[in-house]
């Protein structure tokens, strides 16, 4: 590879703040840069930063409070708009009116390779290597961060796509995009989870049992969901057995927990661990047996890294939904559709270890804890195919 003197490599990774899981999924990848001792000039940014004001704050609240308020209708506009190769242009008109500023950030930064974690950026990237007049080359690698593939993530211009599974590679070819521009690496997660600590060790670290079954819920980084109607449920299993409730940056909610927990009157079999936002997910993970809440991508890929065993509830339509599919297709999950009947489903599966511990098997079997090296690797070699001037 011929280097200009003194020029080090320069990734760009572009996430969007529309949830956390994209950037977490940026920051995985950084990470694991770092630990293969690439001398790399890595920026890192979202995507909406360089957008206009209001199309961001409508782009990421739209999103969330969907999510939350109107799943269904999310749900209806995930279905319609997966319609591979017809939904591209309408979308490419509509991005065009806020992409100054993140030219500029591109004439100024010069990335040898950007990588994109979000759908939007993706598209823009590849309008912008396509586009009649001022085309700008770029490569771009793109990693799709669940575990199908939908219409939006699809784009004309780019080196590489990253996906989770080997169907998902086998669904991107029928549908014309070449295999070698294909990688099933799996969706990145932090390199910390590669090392699954000792669960025991883990629940001493927290203030918890060392003994006891550990079921870990979570809001998410907003803190969103019905979160005070399954920690209410699961303090009436039958099993003795403790709870961990995150409540990302919800203070509200964390307020109202914490007066639950401390009522042990009134759940005598069950402990109520209550926790703020929190950096140290990975470990709350490794101490615990089953998660229940919604399979997002990212949390998805560490949970399985971390050997749990999802209890799906009230996924949201779409993306979750077809997530919800493939945990349930590979062993690594049970679903409940009623809520009422959420602490006897939970009690039936703790009354079987042989069957818990088949589908910990099963969630460690999927899990790919070195896809951020791997997708590392391959951004390497993107790199190298070329000189870059």
């Amino acid at each position: 590879m011929t280097v200009q003197p003194g020029r080090r490599p320069r990734l760009l990774i572009l996430s969007a703040s529309a949830g956390h899981a994209h950037f977490r999924c940026g920051q995985a990848v950084e990470h694991a840069c770092k630990l293969l001792h690439y001398e790399w000039d890595i920026t890192h940014v979202d995507i909406l930063d360089y957008t206009n004001p209001l199309f961001k704050t409508v782009y990421s609240k739209m999103y969330i409070d969907m999510m939350t308020k109107m799943p269904e209708v999310l749900g209806w506009l995930y279905d319609q708009l997966d319609k591979p190769r017809k939904t591209q242009h309408p979308k490419l008109a509509f991005d065009r009116l806020h992409v100054g500023p993140f030219i500029r950030l591109l004439q100024r930064l010069k990335p040898d390779v950007v990588l994109c974690t979000h759908s939007l950026p993706a598209e823009i990237i590849s309008w912008l290597n396509g586009r009649k007049k001022n085309p700008m080359p770029i490569r771009q690698a793109i990693i799709i961060t669940d575990f199908d593939v939908h219409a939006l993530w699809l784009c004309e211009h780019f080196e590489q796509y990253f996906v989770a599974l080997d169907e998902t590679r086998v669904h991107l070819q029928e549908i014309g995009i070449p295999g070698q521009k294909v990688k099933v690496t799996g969706i990145p997660i932090d390199p910390v989870f590669s090392q699954l600590p000792d669960r025991g060790m883990m629940r001493l670290r927290h203030g918890l049992d060392p003994e006891l079954p550990t079921i870990l819920t979570s809001a998410g980084g907003y803190g969103v969901g019905k979160v005070d109607t399954l920690i209410t449920l699961l303090m009436r299993l039958e099993h003795r057995a403790q709870v961990i409730a995150v409540c990302g940056k919800n203070a509200s909610l964390k307020h109202r927990l914490e007066l639950l927990a401390a009522d042990t009157a009134q759940h005598p079999r069950v402990t109520l661990k209550v926790v703020g936002y929190t950096s140290v997910m990975h470990e709350l993970m490794a101490a615990s047996d089953l998660i229940v809440g919604k399979p997002g991508g990212m949390t998805m890929c560490e949970s399985l890294a971390s050997g749990l065993i999802w209890v799906i509830v009230n996924p949201v339509p779409g993306q979750e939904e077809r997530n919800s599919d493939h945990l349930l297709e590979q062993g690594c999950a049970i679903r409940c559709n009623n809520l009422p009947a959420l602490t006897y489903k939970i009690d039936r599966l703790l009354g079987d270890p042989e069957r818990l511990e088949q589908m910990r098997r099963n969630s460690l079997a999927l899990a790919r804890t070195n896809a951020a090296v791997s997708v590392a690797e391959n951004l390497k070699a993107i790199i190298e195919s070329e000189p870059f001037v």
